[in-house]
């Protein structure tokens, strides 16, 4: 059994496709029309058969309550791991990108946090032998 696809909602699919492939550099791996909205799926370039991130439509009021209360309690629905955060920081940050914790150690890792832009916070992460 292995981990293929998981999914974050967003508030509009297509501000979502943007930031995720234009800022965040991800690659589109489908997009595809279902009725109203889109199965958008992206990729890191990194390992692009690993693993995709749905963009799913936060249009059930279920799933747009529990994105609003992530949000307004500060807790990232998803960690993305990087090789140098203090360049993904300034990377990111020069794109316009808006960051609520900047890099700070936490135990063995360093963690950021930015919102998405969609509706969400989205911790980045440096593990230890990455340093």
């Amino acid at each position: 059994m292995r981990i293929k696809l998981t999914s974050i909602m967003v508030d509009d699919q297509e501000k979502g496709l943007r930031f995720y492939t234009e800022v965040l550099g991800f690659k589109k791996k489908h997009d595809i029309p279902v009725g109203e909205y889109r199965w958008i799926t992206v990729t890191s370039p990194e390992g692009p058969d690993d693993l995709e991130l749905a963009l799913e439509p936060n249009a059930n009021p279920a799933g747009k309550a529990f994105q609003d209360a992530m949000l307004s309690q500060g807790i990232p629905v998803a960690a993305f791991e990087v090789a140098d955060i203090a360049g993904e920081f300034a990377r990111l940050t020069a794109a316009g990108v808006a960051f609520t914790r900047p890099p700070a150690k936490a135990g063995p890792v360093t963690l950021a946090v930015f919102v998405d832009t969609c509706g969400n916070l989205i911790q980045l992460y440096q593990p230890p032998s990455a340093a």
